[in-house]
């Protein structure tokens, strides 16, 4: 009898519920809490922008927000009216453990940075089942000794002080925690605690889940509350909570199990931060009951507008312990009833296990299928209900006293259109808990491979009128949304639009259209406001490469001048050719599409002009000597500087490529018949483009900035393990500047870079910002990328010595794999047993209840490939997931196989 065929995502329960998520409301509840609000832009309301001192982590448990929620393992509705999340006490702490505790940028050594521990283990792209696990120690939390051991850090080069290294986890003395969520229904959230005592002894702890409404009433209006309703949440007869707000149904809130109900109100403890009158039973009310004992804190009357479901357990040594909270409709089904909600929570489980197993059907290693798992897990976890309304910001409340005028001229004061109220994929919710515009593409393309709906509308949603500035520009961040960031987003729209097409079978041409339109704004803007002197050479600042040159490139000059960027030019010369692509994908139903087609094929071809001869005489951003892209400092009295720093800066020039197909010609005569034009009468432009007139494999064009020589001595450099190549993927400087730094001195100050492989000692953008030698997932990937394109053209005959001056030769495509073999093993567990990101730690490498849970930094160390930066930035490292995918051929190139259907 035959095999039965594979399932495809869409023949399991979870692909269905994905096909009917916006009928059917699953995308209603989600993770969409931030699990840091305070110290951020938003709740800034200072004079000087000082955001991590306006707001903080003391002040947050007694301080209402204005603009967000945040929460330990967190769900809200997707306008955050209601919100649920954890909050602990083990007995010891000074507080209640109700949000994610960490350093401010003053506060750490290496700038902001999360003191705690905890993973997110598995999530459904419905949020049907979610699954996270936090550590929490029996002894009393050290928030004091972190912070004094960081000061006393800062300035000796030294590493990070982290929890793991207080000795706090020592003897397993710490519970595991471990959350999970399960929807019985589109509104119907079941949630389940259990705690694992790890230690030697029997250990009390407090288990108290928050139920709380977003403080919508303390401000003025909401655009979507036109009657401004005060909620209510009151005890019933039945022991639950009953949830009212408005004309919306009610909700529901119950413990499973015995549990004491605690209410207050979530507004400001005005007496215990400002020393003046504010509500009886404030904020911090419930902190207060179960901390200091104070019965008076909380409300007798059993109501309010947050609440706690308070429990009391003692776990003894090695044993678990569950409790149940379910939240839906008051009408809804017996809340209750424990043998429904334990059937309701295995079945999603298998749900989502069924779902893995189609997409990972053919990843034949568990270890990769268990970490790919956890990096879609974290994508998921970390899309966050993101509210910012930038003129009322700046303006101030009605309700609340008028902000400081000088806020009125200060940050993002041009970005008065900018009204976001959205549930958008986050960075990272603690140390990024706002979303990042190039961050953002890179997420839309690992998004695809499981929910290609959500990818595309994150992309249209960051082109909207109230996202997308009316000059074009996109916003970078909430902490300058002018600042610019690489333009790679259309690159992201194509790839996903691939993706979606492999996936359905169908293309959605209209969504890229839609997106093509708002990019084309971009590009204009890219084109009228960063190309100085109209050269087509481009000075975006610092790119998002913080660290990366001697200047801070978003800063004026030390020297006067412009500074001619190699990757910024890079950059649109890639962003000239992924549009020009969409432009002709468009062109198959509509063939206006190829005249604007033939537009960006010749932004392409003038800006690689200008590339090699910048000035005009000759000159460009390439050194032949050293044969190398490098900046350009163009200073006032006319002379040009090459900054000869061997970085990412030179290597980005390789992922500009695209390759046409030898059917071109037919398909869009008039595309060909233009270019052909363009490419006779100007010599000059067509010198630029590599092999035009000798087609590779199958008839194809190359279009790419680099001819063979200059591509291979780029790949030269590149894969020298004594220069950019680690055993873990691309430095994003060179190894050589470790024995050689870069020295440019000036007016009498010295600049240098030299190769840094981990936490940065040079703080030019401040925080854990460090593009001086770590390693870094999203130009990995783009480098991968592009090697596969180029490979495309040049065919199985053509081989490059990998590693340099190994012997050993390989093809693009090769290459390509040996890069992606190299940037998963930082997560895969080795021969030796132990996963490089994981460090030198005994306790992670070896401890069998931390060694599988698998964090997913911001960047790595060069050489060893330790995990620096952030430790939850699925963001862009959740790229590796596409990495541990294999591929196959779409029309256009390769993507992740993901199950058709």
């Amino acid at each position: 009898m035959p095999a039965s065929p594979a399932p495809c995502l869409a023949d399991t329960e979870e692909g269905r519920r994905l096909a009917a998520v916006e009928a059917e409301g699953w995308h209603r509840w989600g993770p969409y809490l931030s699990e840091r609000q305070w110290g951020t832009v938003r709740e800034d309301y200072s004079e000087g922008g000082t955001a991590w001192d306006y707001l903080t982590h003391d002040q947050a448990r007694s301080r209402a927000y204005r603009w967000g929620e945040d929460g330990i393992a967190g769900w809200s509705d997707d306008r955050q009216l209601w919100c649920l999340a954890l909050a602990l006490w083990n007995g010891r702490d000074p507080i209640l453990k109700e949000r994610m505790f960490g350093l401010t940028n003053s506060e750490g050594n290496h700038g902001e940075d999360v003191k705690e521990l905890w993973w997110y283990l598995d999530a459904t792209p419905t949020h049907s089942y979610m699954r996270m696990l936090y550590k929490y120690p029996h002894a009393a939390y050290p928030y004091e000794d972190l912070v004094a051991e960081n000061g006393r850090r800062k300035g000796q080069n030294l590493p990070e002080y982290e929890i793991a290294d207080t000795g706090v986890f020592a003897d397993g003395r710490y519970h595991d925690v471990t959350v999970e969520y399960a929807k019985a229904a589109p509104d119907d959230v079941l949630m389940r605690v259990t705690i694992a005592n790890r230690g030697p002894e029997a250990a009390d702890l407090h288990i108290l889940p928050h139920f709380l409404a977003r403080n919508t009433w303390s401000w003025g209006r909401e655009p979507w509350e036109p009657e401004q309703p005060r909620p209510l949440l009151r005890l019933t007869e039945a022991g639950a909570v009953e949830a009212t707000r408005g004309r919306a149904p009610a909700l529901r809130f119950a413990a499973l199990q015995p549990a004491e109900f605690l209410f207050c109100e979530n507004e400001t403890n005005a007496r215990r931060l400002f020393g003046t009158n504010g509500p009886a039973h404030p904020k911090d009310a419930i902190n207060d009951r179960v901390v200091e004992g104070r019965h008076e804190a909380v409300n007798p009357l059993a109501e309010g507008t947050k609440c706690a479901a308070w429990s009391r357990v003692t776990v003894p040594a090695g044993s678990t312990v569950s409790l149940r909270f379910r939240l839906g409709p008051a009408a809804g089904p017996d809340a209750r009833d424990v043998a429904a909600f334990d059937a309701a929570m295995a079945q999603r489980l298998a749900e989502a296990d069924a779902f893995y197993a189609a997409l990972q059907r053919d990843i034949a290693d568990p270890d990769a299928r268990l970490v790919q798992r956890q990096a879609l897990a974290g994508m998921l976890w970390s899309k966050q209900f993101y509210h910012f309304d930038v003129r009322r910001w700046l303006a101030g409340d009605p309700a609340q006293p008028a902000p400081p005028e000088g806020r009125r001229h200060g940050r993002d004061s041009d970005w008065t259109h900018l009204n976001n109220a959205d549930i958008v994929s986050m960075p990272d919710k603690w140390e990024y808990p706002w979303y990042a515009a190039w961050d953002l593409a890179f997420h839309c393309v690992t998004f695809a491979l499981i929910d290609p709906a959500f990818a595309k509308g994150q992309l249209i949603l960051l082109t909207r009128e109230w996202y997308m500035h009316p000059n074009g520009q996109l916003p970078a961040y909430e902490w300058a949304f002018g600042d610019v960031n690489p333009p790679v987003h259309a690159w992201a729209a194509l790839r996903v639009y691939r993706m979606d097409q492999a996936m359905t079978g169908k293309p959605d041409r209209a969504f890229l259209e839609r997106v093509f339109h708002k990019l084309m704004l971009n590009f204009t803007w890219w084109v009228n406001r960063k190309d100085a002197g109209d050269r087509n050479v481009f000075q975006g600042g610092f790119l998002g490469l913080d660290n990366i040159g001697i200047f801070d490139r978003s800063a004026r000059l030390p020297t006067g001048g412009t500074l001619d960027q190699a990757d910024g030019t890079a950059w649109m010369a890639m962003y000239s050719l992924n549009l020009m692509r969409i432009a002709l994908e468009l062109a198959v139903e509509d063939p206006v599409y190829e005249d604007i087609a033939t537009k960006f094929f010749e932004h392409f071809l003038t800006i690689a002009e200008a590339m090699t001869h910048v000035g005009g005489d000759g000159s460009g951003l390439w050194d032949e000597a050293d044969e190398f892209y490098y900046d350009v400092l163009s200073l006032p009295d006319g002379r040009q500087v090459p900054l000869r720093v061997r970085s990412l800066v030179g290597l980005i020039p390789l992922c500009a490529v695209e390759v046409l197909d030898e059917n071109l010609g037919r398909r869009f005569p008039a595309f060909a018949r233009r270019a052909r034009w363009l490419l006779t009468h100007r010599p000059d432009l067509a010198a630029q483009v590599s092999r035009w007139e000798e087609p590779g494999r199958g008839n194809r064009v190359l279009l790419s900035l680099l001819r063979r020589h200059r591509m291979k001595a780029l790949l030269r450099r590149m894969l020298d393990e004594t220069e950019f190549l680690s055993p873990h993927g691309v430095r994003s400087v060179s190894k050589a500047h470790a024995a050689a730094p870069f020295r440019f001195p000036w007016d009498g100050e010295t600049f240098a870079v030299d190769y840094e492989p981990a936490e940065s000692t040079t703080a030019v953008f401040g925080g854990n910002s460090n593009w001086r030698g770590p390693i870094w997932l999203p130009i990995n990937f783009l480098l991968v990328e592009a090697l596969t394109e180029f490979g495309r053209f040049y065919g199985p005959d053509f081989t490059v010595e990998c590693p340099a001056g190994s012997g050993h030769y390989l093809t693009l495509p090769q290459i390509a794999d040996e890069l992606s073999a190299r940037l998963t093993r930082l997560v895969l567990r080795g021969p030796d047993g132990r996963r490089p990101v994981l460090g030198d730690s005994t306790l992670f490498q070896d401890d069998p209840h931390f060694r599988d849970h698998v964090p997913f930094h911001e960047y790595f160390h060069g050489d060893t490939g330790a995990g620096l930066g952030a430790a939850h930035q699925t963001g862009w490292t959740g790229l590796l997931a596409l990495l541990l995918q294999p591929r196959r051929d779409v029309a256009g190139g390769q993507v992740p196989a993901a199950p058709e259907g």
